[in-house]
């Protein structure tokens, strides 16, 4: 059984920054791609960075030159470095992965961590 766990949301003011980081752990052969999510009261879940494994990147336009995505396959996290954060950028951020374990390979989720950028 794979588990993810987010941490680093919180509340920050608009233009300031943080760091959300996602740990896999559990009985893994390989993690492929990984990628962090977002999903704002009422709306949809909608991606906001991924990274495969060879560091190749893709964001959505949204986050473009403000969020920065990266992994450290040795210790199967991934990050999402936010800066410049808009009040647009309020959401539960979750950490999705593909990953081939025991079981196969599947996409997981985690848990979910929720960002607020107020003044």
């Amino acid at each position: 059984q794979v588990q993810l766990v987010e941490s680093g949301g919180g509340l920050v003011q608009p233009g300031g920054s943080l760091r959300l980081s996602c740990a896999a752990s559990g009985s893994i052969f390989v993690i492929h791609a990984m990628g962090w999510y977002r999903q704002a009261p009422g709306e949809e879940r909608d991606l906001v960075a991924a990274i495969t494994r060879a560091g190749n990147t893709n964001y959505a336009d949204s986050v473009k030159g403000r969020f920065t995505i990266s992994r450290d396959n040795a210790k199967n996290t991934v990050y999402l470095q936010m800066n410049s954060l808009k009040p647009e950028d309020t959401a539960v951020y979750y950490c999705n992965t593909d990953i081939t374990d025991v079981a196969g390979r599947r996409r997981s989720w985690g848990q979910g961590t929720e960002v607020t950028v107020s003044s």
